[in-house]
């Protein structure tokens, strides 16, 4: 067994090291079994130790091509998700390396768009006031993750903030902000690792919709984490029954077998593009990551595994809520399918925070009784629970992770009083 003390880029306490994955667990170097609650970071839909991934793979693995050339894993991928995924509308597919990628192609694509029809004044993008777009200057100003933006500040472009929850307040602030300026509008269907699985009002997309389609502004939907089944539909603006004019997916993709992302738009935003380059990365539409992701999306419709999604979804919401739902110290329990959120705070009845400080506590204790959650929160959501488990979780598996929870938030709580 190799040090993991030499992996960490900045030194410091060891990692868990992980030396295989089956199923819904991580098996570390000293055979231990983690259920992993988060499938990694949202990640995971299809289950660990796939051999028909393994096979996917050694097909494709003929070396490098650039990514302006189709190639048959290109090509079936692009023909799966337009005909069988993607909401009716979206037509075009430009596959990167991963979701900071996507966001970062997609903000590049409004600009050029909007300079393509002769207006150049409109290219801010817009983004919601908890947010959270990736890792890119260009997509950490778009979202508002306090502390993610934090050591940043100086690099990232000061771009409009809008309301969660309130469609109204967005159109007002654009409004204000003078929609002529105004390129785009992201937003996350699921608000996921920044809010904990926020869902706006059912009103909140067909209003945003509407008015984005009336001054020109391109609705992109951030379906990075909610994408490709974890909310129980296909992508997350399936159940408001939403075209985006871009939208952008990584995570399940390719079930986390490979890194992949792409943007996703209508021939209407492409028309004007036709004589400008949408610059691609070196490695943008890899092959080997387009075959596993054509297959993973095969696994998901052999396996009806978007249905068992929302099925099990509402397994774990009912656990979770028949344990949380009444606790002290547990705000809300929120989130479509199996992409749920649990918020945290000091004291229910006033909604007085621990400040960030609680959340971590609950996932080192989680994982002493060999769980993984996802930790999550930033502004004024400082401490939360990410839960985004395989589509292939079971039902002991769904009691078990619950159960922990519990138990880790009770510990954790009785370490910081």
């Amino acid at each position: 067994m190799h040090n993991a003390d030499r992996f960490p880029f900045i030194p410091g306490q060891p990692p868990l090291t992980v030396v295989d994955a089956q199923g819904n667990h991580l098996i570390t170097h000293d055979g231990r079994r983690i259920l992993d609650g988060a499938g990694g970071a949202a990640v995971n839909n299809i289950g660990y130790g796939r051999p028909e991934i393994a096979e996917a793979a050694t097909s494709a693995l003929h070396g490098y091509v650039v990514p302006v050339f189709a190639t048959p894993s290109r090509v079936r991928l692009v023909e799966r998700l337009v005909d069988r995924w993607l909401p009716p509308g979206l037509t075009r597919a430009l596959f990167v390396g991963g979701g900071s990628e996507s966001v970062d192609t997609a903000m590049r694509i409004v600009r050029q768009y909007h300079l393509a029809k002769g207006h150049p004044d409109k290219w801010r993008v817009v983004g919601r006031n908890i947010s959270y777009h990736g890792a890119t200057l260009a997509s950490l100003a778009v979202a508002n993750h306090d502390r993610r933006r934090a050591p940043f500040g100086p690099l990232l472009l000061d771009l409009p903030k809008v309301d969660v929850y309130d469609a109204d307040q967005v159109i007002k602030t654009i409004e204000a902000e003078d929609p002529a300026t105004i390129g785009g509008l992201i937003l996350e269907p699921v608000i996921g690792a920044s809010g904990a699985a926020i869902v706006a009002p059912d009103d909140y997309w067909p209003k945003l919709r509407a008015f984005c389609s009336e001054h020109d502004i391109l609705l992109i939907a951030d379906e990075v984490m909610s994408g490709v089944g974890r909310t129980g539909r296909k992508f997350g603006v399936d159940h408001w029954s939403i075209t985006p004019d871009l939208l952008v997916g990584s995570k399940g993709l390719a079930g986390g077998y490979a890194a992949i992302g792409a943007v996703f738009a209508t021939d209407a935003v492409v028309a004007p593009l036709v004589d400008t380059n949408v610059m691609h990365f070196t490695f943008s539409g890899n092959g080997l990551a387009c075959a596993i992701a054509d297959r993973t999306l095969q696994i998901l419709e052999d396996e009806d595994l978007v249905a068992r999604a929302g099925i099990m979804g509402s397994r774990l919401r009912a656990a979770l809520d028949e344990r949380l739902a009444d606790h002290p110290n547990v705000a809300d329990v929120r989130g479509l399918g199996l992409l749920l959120g649990v918020e945290l705070v000091k004291d229910r009845s006033t909604g007085a925070s621990f400040d960030g400080s609680l959340t971590p506590l609950v996932v080192e204790e989680a994982l002493a009784r060999d769980c993984w959650i996802y930790p999550a929160g930033s502004g004024p959501v400082p401490d939360a629970l990410l839960f985004g488990p395989g589509f292939t979780i079971t039902e002991e598996e769904i009691d078990q992770l619950a159960d922990v929870t519990l138990d880790s938030i009770d510990a954790a709580l009785t370490r910081v009083r």
